[in-house]
Protein backbone atom coordinates (compact mmCIF):
# COMPACT_ATOMS: atom_id res chain seq x y z
CA UNK A 1 0.00 0.00 0.00
CA UNK A 2 1.11 3.51 -0.76
CA UNK A 3 -0.39 6.76 0.49
CA UNK A 4 -1.66 8.68 -2.51
CA UNK A 5 -3.46 8.30 -5.79
CA UNK A 6 -0.61 6.93 -7.93
CA UNK A 7 0.84 3.46 -7.54
CA UNK A 8 4.57 2.91 -8.02
CA UNK A 9 5.41 0.53 -10.83
CA UNK A 10 8.06 -1.94 -9.70
CA UNK A 11 8.36 -5.29 -11.49
CA UNK A 12 7.03 -8.20 -9.43
CA UNK A 13 5.99 -5.94 -6.53
CA UNK A 14 2.26 -5.45 -6.08
CA UNK A 15 1.28 -1.92 -5.15
CA UNK A 16 -2.06 -0.43 -4.17
CA UNK A 17 -2.45 3.34 -4.01
CA UNK A 18 -4.79 4.45 -1.24
CA UNK A 19 -5.89 8.07 -0.98
CA UNK A 20 -5.54 9.14 2.67
CA UNK A 21 -3.78 5.85 3.28
CA UNK A 22 -2.09 7.17 6.41
CA UNK A 23 -5.56 7.69 7.93
CA UNK A 24 -6.80 4.27 6.83
CA UNK A 25 -3.86 1.99 7.62
CA UNK A 26 -1.57 1.87 10.63
CA UNK A 27 1.22 0.45 8.46
CA UNK A 28 0.95 3.32 5.99
CA UNK A 29 0.78 5.85 8.84
CA UNK A 30 3.92 4.37 10.42
CA UNK A 31 5.74 4.39 7.06
CA UNK A 32 4.73 8.03 6.55
CA UNK A 33 6.23 8.98 9.91
CA UNK A 34 9.46 7.11 9.17
CA UNK A 35 9.70 8.73 5.74
CA UNK A 36 9.17 12.24 7.16
CA UNK A 37 11.74 11.79 9.93
CA UNK A 38 14.25 10.39 7.43
CA UNK A 39 13.62 13.25 5.00
CA UNK A 40 13.96 15.85 7.76
CA UNK A 41 17.31 14.35 8.78
CA UNK A 42 18.52 14.36 5.17
CA UNK A 43 17.51 17.99 4.80
CA UNK A 44 19.36 18.87 8.01
CA UNK A 45 22.48 17.24 6.56
CA UNK A 46 22.03 19.16 3.29
CA UNK A 47 21.73 22.44 5.20
CA UNK A 48 25.48 22.47 5.87
CA UNK A 49 26.31 22.07 2.18
CA UNK A 50 23.72 24.62 1.01
CA UNK A 51 23.31 27.17 3.82
CA UNK A 52 21.65 29.88 1.70
CA UNK A 53 18.48 27.75 1.39
CA UNK A 54 18.08 27.23 5.17
CA UNK A 55 17.00 23.60 4.73
CA UNK A 56 17.36 23.06 8.49
CA UNK A 57 14.33 25.33 8.91
CA UNK A 58 12.15 24.70 5.84
CA UNK A 59 13.07 21.05 5.10
CA UNK A 60 12.77 21.89 1.41
CA UNK A 61 9.13 22.94 1.57
CA UNK A 62 8.01 26.02 -0.34
CA UNK A 63 8.07 28.51 2.51
CA UNK A 64 8.30 32.20 1.58
CA UNK A 65 11.94 32.27 2.72
CA UNK A 66 12.85 29.20 0.70
CA UNK A 67 11.15 30.57 -2.41
CA UNK A 68 13.02 33.85 -1.99
CA UNK A 69 16.33 31.97 -1.73
CA UNK A 70 15.44 30.09 -4.93
CA UNK A 71 14.75 33.37 -6.74
CA UNK A 72 17.94 34.93 -5.42
CA UNK A 73 20.37 32.01 -5.82
CA UNK A 74 18.61 29.68 -8.27
CA UNK A 75 18.15 25.97 -7.59
CA UNK A 76 20.99 23.79 -6.37
CA UNK A 77 21.69 20.22 -7.44
CA UNK A 78 19.45 18.66 -4.78
CA UNK A 79 16.34 20.64 -5.69
CA UNK A 80 13.67 18.51 -7.34
CA UNK A 81 13.26 19.58 -10.94
CA UNK A 82 9.55 18.67 -10.67
CA UNK A 83 9.01 21.26 -7.87
CA UNK A 84 7.05 23.97 -9.70
CA UNK A 85 9.13 26.98 -8.56
CA UNK A 86 12.33 25.16 -9.56
CA UNK A 87 10.86 24.05 -12.88
CA UNK A 88 9.77 27.62 -13.63
CA UNK A 89 13.20 29.04 -12.78
CA UNK A 90 14.89 26.47 -14.99
CA UNK A 91 12.56 27.32 -17.88
CA UNK A 92 13.36 31.02 -17.51
CA UNK A 93 17.07 30.21 -17.48
CA UNK A 94 16.70 28.14 -20.66
CA UNK A 95 15.07 31.12 -22.40
CA UNK A 96 17.83 33.43 -21.19
CA UNK A 97 20.45 30.98 -22.45
CA UNK A 98 18.91 31.13 -25.92
CA UNK A 99 19.99 34.76 -26.20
Amino acid sequence: MIDGKDAILVPDVPCEAVVDGDAKSLSVAAASILAKVTRDRLMDACAAAYPVYRFQENKGYGTPEHLEALRKHGPCEIHRKSFRPVRELLCVQEVIDLF
